[in-house]
């Protein structure tokens, strides 16, 4: 890390071992199987709440990963507008995971969250060694997001109520393979743990 601009210029103030993603979880879902991504967002939705505001307790930064939707023209802050306003699909989710004043948000244009984004740099400063996984599509940009961040040497927790996927079986199958070739924690939420620590948070 540079010695001489340690923060960002005071853009990433924290400073956690433990960083919670959230993936492409501001969506409007209206896409082919949107209806059928939505029925098992839902539940995990209020899961992913939940877990981030024992998080936030913590003072483990959050950190929203979410697709441009193909458009380097892309505005977080309009894309949640759009989601909350427009009358979308995903209305719902957005409403119950807003992001908030303090979060993090990377856009990113392909499935992986390290893929041509600012992802990597930011944990970098935020001196991240864990990495919480949560979000949309399980099977598709957690997995890919947790291939790259396993490829970077992160550990891995990867909450199994968290995630969701168009189909509960390909929700099943990428869990059991972050499990079992990425050394990802998939218990639920419920067993994630935030200890305080000399730097920080971990579960």
């Amino acid at each position: 890390m540079p010695k001489l601009n340690p923060d960002l210029h005071g853009s990433a103030p924290d400073r956690s071992p433990v960083v919670l993603l959230l993936i492409d979880v501001i969506n409007d879902m209206e896409f082919e199987g949107g209806e059928k991504l939505l029925k098992h967002a839902l539940p995990a939705a209020r899961k992913i709440a939940a877990l981030k505001k024992r998080a936030k307790a913590a003072g483990v930064p959050a950190i929203y990963v979410n697709d441009n939707f193909g458009r380097w023209q892309s505005d977080f802050t309009k894309l949640v507008r759009h989601c909350l306003e427009d009358g979308v699909r995903g209305a719902p989710i957005t409403e119950i995971l807003q992001p908030e004043e303090e979060d993090y948000f990377v856009l990113k244009p392909k499935h992986s969250g390290f893929f041509a984004s600012s992802l990597d740099i930011l944990l970098q400063y935020l001196g991240a060694e864990t990495l919480i996984l949560t979000g949309f599509a399980g099977n598709l940009c957690v997995l890919y997001t947790a291939n790259d961040a396993y490829m970077r040497d992160y550990s891995l927790i990867v909450p199994s109520d968290c995630m969701a996927s168009e189909i509960a079986r390909a929700n099943v199958y990428a869990l059991d393979q972050m499990k079992r070739y990425l050394k990802a924690k998939t218990s639920p939420s419920s067993r994630v743990r935030f200890e305080p620590g000399p730097d920080g948070a971990q579960p």
